[in-house]
């Protein structure tokens, strides 16, 4: 296997993590501030206020996007499985 495409198989690795892994992250960011403006405006500072709701969120969207997710992980692994013969010439 050439360095080249060793970088090229990390490098869509790494994408498809940030990828897959983007929906609950950007899920996590917007409920977190949501909840922190609601406790800016009523002044309440209670810590399991902001947990909750994004553990709700987060696992909502979790079960929502699994499907996709799974299907891009297999579809790399495939991928990967499929150009092992020809690296091993």
């Amino acid at each position: 296997m050439s360095p080249g495409l060793a970088i090229d198989f990390l490098n869509h690795a790494i994408m498809l993590c940030l990828l897959a892994a983007a929906p609950l992250l950007v899920t996590a960011l917007v409920v977190g501030v949501l909840v922190s403006i609601i406790q800016a405006v009523t002044q309440i500072q209670e810590q399991t206020l902001t947990f909750i709701p994004k553990l709700l969120a987060v696992a909502l969207v979790f079960v929502i996007a699994m499907p996709w997710m799974m299907r891009q992980l297999v579809s790399y692994f495939v991928e990967i499985m499929h150009s092992l013969p020809g690296l091993a010439a």
